[in-house]
C-alpha cells in the first residue's frame, strides 16, 4: 500500500504491524519444536495428528501411503520416489510427494490453476481529497470482494474506491489494459477491525461495459484440512500498487494460532489483502501485516537496514514473517453478522460458492439479489469480541446436491443365504472398471470416485513393495514390546490393553477400499481371499465393487432425503443402517458392528476387518461362532454352517480367532454384555481354534502392514504362547 501522507490507513498498518509482532514474539517456543519437528521427522509430524490427517484427506491420500513414501529413497526416476511404472503414476501420487518435499515435480494443470486464481485479484485504490492508497483484494462471489479492514475501514472509503482486474503484464512483456469497477458498499459492505478483513460488492459491469463474472472468485471454504504447518504457500499480489505479481511457494507456514497463520520467506513479502494459496489454490488465508525487524531503539527496519517510514510502502519492511487471518474466522465473523433483504442473499451466495469442491471460477447456484442502485446501505462493523466462533443460532448454508446412480435394475440380485445354499459366489455387489461417467458426481467428481482413484493409486504404490520383511519386522516386534513382562496373567492383559491403546495413534476410518483391499489382506500371491469362503479376488475387483456401492449408496441416501423433508434422528439412523444391510462392502468385521453400535475407532480398526463376499458377510450376520461336532460330515454352504444363535466359518478360523482375541484385549468391557454377543463360554473355543491354526506368513504380513498404518500391533500373532499367559476373562463386562 502506498500513502501520500500520514493517515488513518497508516494508523490502521502500524496497529496491524505490532499487534502481528507481538503475537510472533509470543509463539518463539513454539515455532521451535515446529522447526525441529520438521527437520527431524518431516512434514507429517510437525502439525497436530488431526490437522495432519485432515490434509491428507483432503488430497485424497493416506497416512499409510505417506508413510510409505516417507520411508523409501528419493529417487525420481519415473515422477515418483516409489518405484512404480509410469502408466501407474498418478497426479494424487505427485501431489503428495510434492507436499512432503519429496518431488519437485507437478501435473501441468498446476499452471492453469494458478492462472484463473490470478484473475480474480485486483488492485484496490481508493482516492480522497488530498490522499489515496491502494492494496490488494480478490473476488470471493460472484459479487463479492475481499480484503484488509486497513484498506477500506468504512462504507464511505469504500465508496470512493476501485477495484482494477488484468493490472499486470502480458505475454509479451507490455502492459495490459486494466479493467475498472467501481465498489458498490451500498450493496454490501462488512468489516471486522481485529480479524482486519473487509468484504464489499463490486459493480456487476465495468466502467467500459465488461463483466463482473469474466474474472472468477476464490471461494472461501470452512473446511479443515486446507494447509499445514511446513507447507509452502503462494501469494497473488499488488506490492506497493505494482502490478500483479507472484510469491509462488515461497513462504513456508511456520505456526498455526487459533485465528492466524503465520509464514516465512526468504524474499518475498505478502500485500495488504492478497489470497495466501496453497497448491490447489485454494484460499488459506488473507494476508494482512507481519513481524517486523526493529533496531535495538524499537524502530521499524527497511530492507536496506535504514529506518522505516510509511511513505517507503509496506513492500519495503524487513519483515521476519508474515502474517494471514484464518479463513475459517473469516467466515465464522461474517455468518453472525445480522443481516437481511439483498445483502442477506449476498451472503448466502458467499457461503454457496465456498460450498463448491472447485478451487476457482465456480458456478455458483442462481441466488436471486434484487440488487438495484440507489438501495439504502445494507452495512455492518463487528466489535472486537465478535467473529470469532459461531454461536448456536447461526444459519448453515446447504447447497443441494444432485446425483445420478445408474444400475441395471434387471440384474438378477443374490439369493437370500441359507444353510443348504450352494458354493459361495463372486462378489456380487455391483462391479465395473471404473465408475460410469457421472456416478455420483459432485460438481464433477464424486465421493465415490474420489475413493476409487485414492485406493488405485495406493494399489499401485504397494505393489512395488516386498509383501513382509521377517528381519524387520523382528525387530520391529521386539521394540514394541520392550516394556511388557510376562508372568501375571492380569497385569500382562491390562499392560497390553494399555499398550494397545496409547500406540494405536492413527486411526482411519471404515473404508476398506482404500487399505484393506490395496495391501493388508494381500495373500502371498497378491490376491485376497473370503475370511470364511476362501474364495479369492483379485484387489481392484473388489476395489471397484465397493466404489460402485458407494456411489448408489450415496443416489438411495439422496432419494430418501428428497422424500423426507426433514427426517429425525431415528429416521436418519435407520436409513444408514439400511443402507450398510441393503448395499455390503465386500469386508467382514468379525467382531460384529452391532456388537459395538459401529462407533470408532472399532468400526475402522484394520485388526479385525477382512475381505469377505456379501453373501458370507450376511450369511454369518451378528452371530457368534461355533464349534460344531460334525460340522465337516454335513452338507454347508460355501461360507460355513450355521444354525441359530451358532456359526462356523469353512475357513479362517485361526485369523478370526486371533482378530477377537486383540478386540478382546484393545476394547475391554465393550462387548459381551448380550446374550447374542461373544460370552466367555466362547473363550475356549477360540484358544482351540488360535492353537489349532497357527499364524502363517499372510498373518504376520497383515500385522506388520497394519503395525505400519495404525502403529499398534496383535499380540496373539507376535507371541502366540502368550494366549496361555493372558487372563482373557477378565476383558468382558
Amino acid at each position: 500500500m502506498t500513502v501520500g501522507q500520514l493517515s488513518q490507513v497508516d494508523k490502521g498498518f502500524l496497529e496491524q504491524m505490532e499487534d502481528a509482532g507481538r503475537r510472533y514474539a509470543g509463539r518463539t517456543g513454539e515455532r521451535e519444536g515446529h522447526r525441529e519437528a520438521l527437520e527431524q521427522h518431516g512434514i507429517l509430524y510437525a502439525d497436530t495428528r488431526e490437522r495432519v490427517s485432515s490434509r491428507l484427506n483432503r488430497l485424497g491420500v493416506d497416512w499409510a501411503m505417506a508413510a510409505a513414501i516417507e520411508r523409501t529413497p528419493a529417487t525420481a526416476t519415473t515422477g515418483t520416489s516409489l518405484d512404480l511404472d509410469r502408466e501407474l503414476v498418478s497426479t494424487d501420487l505427485l501431489t503428495l510427494e510434492r507436499f512432503m518435499g519429496r518431488n519437485d515435480l507437478i501435473g501441468i494443470d498446476y499452471l492453469e490453476g494458478g492462472y484463473l486464481a490470478a484473475r480474480s485479484v485486483g488492485r484496490i485504490t481508493v482516492r480522497n481529497p488530498g490522499s489515496s492508497h491502494q492494496g490488494t483484494g480478490f473476488l470471493v462471489s460472484p459479487s463479492l470482494l475481499m480484503t484488509n479492514n486497513h484498506v477500506l475501514g468504512s462504507a464511505e472509503e469504500a465508496a470512493a474506491g476501485v477495484v482494477e482486474f488484468n493490472f499486470q503484464a502480458g505475454l509479451d512483456g507490455l502492459p495490459l489494459v486494466p479493467v475498472v469497477f467501481q465498489l458498490d458498499p451500498q450493496s454490501f459492505f462488512v468489516t471486522h477491525r481485529d480479524l482486519d478483513f473487509t468484504v464489499v460488492a463490486v459493480s456487476a459491469r465495468s466502467r467500459d461495459g465488461q463483466p463482473l463474472a469474466s474474472f472468477g472468485r476464490l471461494p472461501l471454504k470452512e473446511a479443515r484440512g486446507k494447509a499445514v504447518i511446513g507447507e509452502l504457500v503462494n501469494i497473488i499480489q499488488h506490492p506497493n500498487g505494482e502490478p500483479k505479481q507472484l510469491a509462488l511457494r515461497d513462504n513456508q507456514i511456520v505456526d498455526v494460532l487459533d485465528d492466524y497463520l503465520h509464514y516465512s520467506a526468504d524474499t518475498a513479502h505478502g500485500s495488504s489483502g492478497a489470497p495466501v494459496l496453497n497448491d490447489q489454490w485454494e484460499v488459506v488465508a488473507l494476508h494482512h501485516a507481519g513481524a517486523p525487524r526493529k533496531d535495538r531503539d524499537g524502530n521499524v527496519l527497511a530492507v536496506d537496514g535504514t529506518p522505516w517510514q510509511p511513505s517507503m510502502g509496506e513492500h519495503r519492511v524487513d519483515w521476519k514473517a508474515n502474517e494471514g487471518v484464518r479463513v475459517s474466522r473469516v467466515l465464522g465473523a461474517i455468518q453472525q453478522v445480522p443481516l437481511s433483504g439483498a445483502a442477506a442473499a449476498l451472503r448466502a451466495e458467499l457461503f454457496a460458492v465456498g460450498s463448491s469442491l472447485h478451487p476457482v471460477e465456480v458456478t455458483p447456484p442462481t441466488v436471486l439479489t434484487d440488487r438495484t442502485n440507489g438501495t439504502a446501505p445494507q452495512s455492518a462493523t463487528i466489535d472486537g469480541d465478535g467473529g470469532q466462533h459461531a454461536t448456536p443460532g447461526s444459519v448453515r448454508w446447504s447447497v443441494p446436491l444432485h446425483i445420478s446412480v445408474s444400475l441395471d435394475a434387471n440384474a438378477p440380485q443374490p439369493p437370500a443365504p441359507s444353510p443348504a445354499a450352494g458354493p459361495a459366489q463372486r462378489a456380487t455387489t455391483p462391479s465395473y472398471v471404473g465408475l460410469p461417467a457421472g456416478i455420483g458426481s459432485i460438481d464433477g467428481q464424486s465421493p465415490a470416485e474420489r475413493d476409487l482413484a485414492a485406493a488405485m493409486v495406493n494399489l499401485a504404490a504397494f505393489s512395488s513393495r516386498p509383501y513382509f520383511d521377517e528381519a524387520a519386522d523382528r525387530v520391529a516386534r521386539d521394540a514394541y514390546y520392550a516394556g511388557i513382562h510376562v508372568g501375571n496373567p492380569t497385569s500382562l492383559r491390562l499392560a497390553l490393553t494399555e499398550h494397545l491403546e496409547s500406540t494405536h495413534e492413527r486411526r482411519p476410518a471404515y473404508k476398506p477400499m482404500r487399505l484393506l483391499y490395496p495391501f493388508v489382506d494381500l495373500h502371498p500371491d497378491e490376491k485376497l481371499r473370503s475370511i470364511y469362503s476362501g474364495q479369492d479376488f483379485t484387489p481392484q475387483e473388489l476395489i471397484e465393487a465397493d466404489a460402485a456401492v458407494e456411489a448408489a449408496r450415496i443416489g438411495r441416501w439422496q432419494e430418501f432425503m428428497l422424500h423426507e423433508s426433514a427426517p429425525g434422528p431415528e429416521a436418519v439412523e435407520a436409513q444408514l443402517d439400511l443402507l450398510e444391510a441393503s448395499l455390503p462392502f465386500n469386508c467382514e468385521h468379525v467382531v460384529p458392528q452391532s456388537w459395538f453400535a459401529k462407533k470408532e475407532p472399532m468400526r475402522g480398526d484394520l485388526h479385525h476387518l477382512f475381505a469377505c463376499e456379501p453373501p458370507c458377510n450376511s450369511f454369518r450376520g451378528n452371530i457368534p461362532y461355533f464349534d460344531f461336532p460334525d460340522f465337516n460330515e454335513v452338507v454347508m454352504e460355501g461360507c460355513g454352517r450355521r444354525e441359530p444363535g451358532k456359526f462356523e466359518p469353512s475357513n479362517g478360523k485361526g485369523p478370526v480367532a486371533r482378530a477377537t482375541l486383540y478386540f478382546l484385549l484393545r476394547y475391554p468391557g465393550e462387548i459381551g454384555d448380550e446374550a447374542r454377543e461373544l460370552q466367555r463360554t466362547g473363550l475356549e473355543l477360540l484358544l482351540n481354534w488360535h492353537k489349532d491354526h497357527p499364524v502363517d506368513l499372510y498373518e504376520q504380513h497383515r500385522n506388520a502392514a497394519i503395525a505400519e498404518m495404525q502403529g499398534n500391533r496383535n499380540p496373539l500373532i507376535d507371541h502366540p504362547e502368550w494366549a496361555e499367559e493372558i487372563d482373557f476373562a477378565g476383558a468382558w463386562p
